[in-house]
C-alpha cells in the first residue's frame, strides 16, 4: 500500500520526496454536483492535494443521529478526489473554525451548562468518543495506508490559539491511533511561541497558518521544531466578510509575491482557502473580538476561485507561477459554468409569521423564564417568546438581558424595539393599558462564534426579560427552526386572511412575514438572487434554504447553484422581517414585491 511520510525535512510518497501543493475546498460548502468541476480546476492550477475540515454540526447535527449523504456525504468526496489523482488532507478534529457555526461544534453540547468545551472534561469526551466511533471508520478505507488517499489527519485546530490542555491533545491523538488512523497526524497553529507550544504534541508534525510573512513564520516553526518539513496548513490567500463590513480582497501580486517565497524555501502549503464556497442554510459562524460579528451567507473568501467557481486572476498567476518554477504543465482549466438572468419575479403571496407560528412549530412550551434555543432542543433559526404583562408596568423600561443575537419586541402585534446584541440597550418605555398587553418577542440566532475565549455562546434570550429590575415570568415558547415550511397556509395580497405587512423599514413596525412566488426556467444555470428593497431575511429555492440576506452589507446577491433549479416552474420564498421596498429605488412604486434574478454576484 501507498506510504506518506516525513524523513528529515521533507514528505514521501511511496518513497519519493513530494511537495505538497493543497488547497481547500470544503465539501459542505459545494452542492455535490460541483464537486468535480472545482476538483479539476484545482489540479488545473497545478495542485496535487485537496484539504478539507469535517464539520460535527453536520454530520451529528442531534445527538445520536448522523448524516453522512448528499452535501454531508465525505467519503464519496475523497473517493472522487482520489478517483482524479488527488491527494487529500482532511481535517476531522471536533472543532474546525472554518467562519462555521460554533466552529463545527454541535449546538446540542451547549444543553448542558456545566460542560466544558475543547478540553478533558469527561463529559465532553465522551461526545467526542461517541462522534470518532461514527466517523473514523468511515475514513479508515479511504487512508492511504490501506490503499485510498487520505495521506493525513488533523488532530485539533489552532488549539493554541484557545487552550493549554496537552492532555486534551494527548486523548485525541491517541484515540484516532486506536480506531486505526496509522497516516501521519499532525497540529496547525498561529506562528507565534504560545501557539505553537500550546497548540503542538511531541512527536507529531506542527504546521502554521498565515496570511503573510512567510519567512518570518518558518522561521518560528523552525525555532519550534527544528526538523520536519516546513507547511503552512492555511495560507489565506483572502478572508472573509462580516455583516456591516467591507468585502475583502487580496491582489494576485501579493499571493504571488508569498507563494513565491514558499517555493524558495521547498515548503509545501495549502491554500485557505482554494474554493470558498457558500455559508447555506443557517451554518455561517460569527467572531467576537470587541463586540459579535456574524458572518455573511458567501464565503467567496476573494478565493482563488470564487464563490461560483470562476478562477480569478491570481488562479491564472498562480498557475503561472507553479508552472514555470516548477515545469508543470497542467491541464486547461473546465470551461466556465453557464450564468443566467432569469429577471424579475414577483411573490404574490404572503403568511404572517405571527399568525402562523404554531402551524410552523406546534403548540407552544410553556416555562417559567423565556429558556434559551439549547434547553428545548433547537439548534437554528428563529425562536418567539410570548407572555402578558400588566398595566403596572405602564411607563416602565423593557429590557431584554443577554439576548442573543437580534430581537424585535411587539406589543399587541404592532413593533416597539429592534434590540441587537452589539449595540447598548436603553431599554423601551411601555405603554400599557388598563387591561395589560401581549408581548411578542422574535429572536433570530445570526450564527454562534466560531472562534476565541466566547464560544459558549447560547442563543435567543440567554438570561431574562425585565421591566426596571423586575424579571418578567410566565412565558410561552415557540421554537422556529424552519427547517420545514410545507405547513404554511399563503394566501394572496389582496385576501382578509393576509395579515402581513407589505412596506416597511427596520424601525417602522412592519411584521415579518413570508413571500412566495415562482418563475420558469427552460435550461438550469446557475444565477443570483438580487435583495434590493428588502430589510433582512432569509431565502428559499424549491425547498432549499440558500441564506441570509440583509440590507446592512456588504453582500447584495445570494447565490443559486443550478442543481438547485429544475426545468419548467420553480419555487422561490422570501422570509422578511421588516416589509419589502423601504430603502430601495428599483422598489419604489412597485405593487407587488418581487426578487430579481441576475447573472452576477454582488459581495460589495
Amino acid at each position: 500500500m501507498p506510504t506518506f511520510e516525513t524523513r528529515g525535512n521533507r514528505f514521501y510518497y511511496e518513497n519519493e520526496p513530494i511537495q505538497l501543493r493543497s488547497g481547500a475546498i470544503h465539501y459542505f460548502r459545494v452542492v455535490p454536483e460541483y464537486w468535480e468541476d472545482r476538483l479539476r480546476r484545482l489540479i488545473a492550477c497545478g495542485f496535487n492535494t485537496v484539504e478539507t475540515y469535517v464539520p460535527w454540526n453536520l454530520h451529528e447535527p442531534r445527538e445520536g443521529y448522523f448524516v453522512f449523504d448528499g452535501i454531508a456525504d465525505l467519503e464519496a468526496f475523497v473517493r472522487l478526489a482520489g478517483s482524479l489523482g488527488l491527494h487529500v488532507i482532511v481535517r476531522p478534529s471536533p472543532y474546525i473554525c472554518a467562519e462555521w457555526e460554533f466552529g463545527g461544534l454541535p449546538a446540542w453540547l451547549l444543553e448542558d451548562g456545566d460542560l466544558r468545551l475543547r478540553c478533558s472534561d469527561a463529559a465532553y469526551l465522551s461526545k467526542v468518543d461517541a462522534y470518532f466511533d461514527e466517523l473514523l471508520p468511515r475514513l479508515r478505507p479511504l487512508l492511504c495506508s490501506a490503499g485510498g488517499p487520505i495521506i493525513a489527519l488533523q488532530i485539533e485546530n489552532e488549539y493554541g490559539s484557545y487552550g493549554s490542555d496537552t492532555e486534551y491533545l494527548e486523548y485525541l491523538r491517541s484515540g484516532m491511533i486506536r480506531r486505526g488512523m496509522d497516516v501521519l497526524l499532525f497540529t496547525s497553529d498561529g506562528p507565534e511561541v504560545s501557539m505553537l507550544r500550546a497548540g503542538s504534541l511531541a512527536g507529531t508534525l506542527a504546521t502554521v497558518n498565515f496570511g503573510s510573512g512567510t519567512a518570518g513564520a518558518f522561521e518560528e516553526l523552525r525555532r519550534h521544531q527544528p526538523e520536519g518539513p516546513l507547511m503552512v496548513m492555511e495560507f489565506w490567500d483572502g478572508w472573509f466578510d462580516r455583516w456591516l463590513g467591507p468585502h475583502h480582497t487580496r491582489s494576485a501580486s501579493e499571493i504571488v509575491t508569498e507563494v513565491g517565497q514558499m517555493l524558495d524555501l521547498e515548503a509545501s502549503f495549502n491554500f485557505y482557502m482554494f474554493h470558498g464556497g457558500t455559508n447555506f442554510g443557517f451554518m455561517n459562524g460569527a467572531n467576537h473580538v470587541n463586540h459579535y460579528e456574524p458572518t455573511v451567507t458567501s464565503y467567496d473568501y476573494s478565493a482563488l476561485l470564487s464563490e461560483s467557481g470562476d478562477p480569478s486572476e491570481a488562479y491564472f498567476a498562480v498557475r503561472e507561477l507553479l508552472s514555470k518554477r516548477l515545469g508543470l504543465t497542467p491541464p486547461e482549466p473546465p470551461a466556465p459554468l453557464p450564468k443566467q438572468a432569469y429577471g424579475r419575479v414577483e411573490l404574490q403571496e404572503s403568511a404572517g409569521l405571527l399568525e402562523q407560528a404554531v402551524r410552523l412549530s406546534g403548540d407552544p412550551i410553556r416555562g417559567a423564564v423565556p429558556e434559551p434555543m439549547e434547553k428545548v432542543g433547537q439548534a437554528y433559526g428563529f425562536i418567539l417568546y410570548t407572555t402578558t404583562i400588566g398595566s403596572e408596568h405602564n411607563g416602565g423600561k423593557l429590557f431584554l438581558q443577554e439576548v442573543r443575537d437580534r430581537a424585535i419586541v411587539f406589543a399587541d402585534g404592532k413593533q416597539i424595539a429592534l434590540v441587537n446584541r452589539w449595540e447598548p440597550q436603553e431599554g423601551t418605555v411601555l405603554s400599557v393599558p388598563e387591561g395589560g398587553l401581549r408581548l411578542d418577542i422574535l429572536v433570530e440566532n445570526m450564527g454562534r462564534i466560531n472562534y476565541g475565549p466566547l464560544m459558549r455562546d447560547r442563543k435567543g434570550i440567554t438570561e431574562g426579560v425585565r421591566v426596571g429590575n423586575q424579571f418578567l415570568h410566565g412565558w410561552e415558547i415557540t421554537p422556529l427552526p424552519l427547517d420545514d415550511l410545507s405547513a404554511l397556509e399563503f394566501a394572496s395580497f389582496n385576501s382578509a386572511k393576509n395579515e402581513a405587512s407589505f412596506t416597511g423599514e427596520e424601525s417602522s413596525g412592519a411584521r415579518p412575514a413570508f413571500y412566495r412566488g415562482t418563475f420558469s426556467v427552460e435550461e438550469p444555470a446557475d444565477t443570483f438572487v438580487r435583495t434590493d428593497g428588502w430589510g433582512k431575511g432569509n431565502v428559499w429555492v424549491n425547498g432549499f434554504l440558500l441564506g441570509r440576506y440583509w440590507q446592512a452589507g456588504p453582500t447584495r446577491t445570494l447565490y443559486v447553484p443550478a442543481p438547485l433549479l429544475r426545468s419548467g416552474s420553480n419555487e422561490i420564498v422570501v422570509f422578511e422581517l421588516h416589509g419589502f421596498g423601504g430603502d430601495s429605488e428599483s422598489a419604489e412604486g412597485a405593487s407587488t414585491p418581487f426578487v430579481e434574478l441576475t447573472d452576477r454576484a454582488d459581495l460589495g
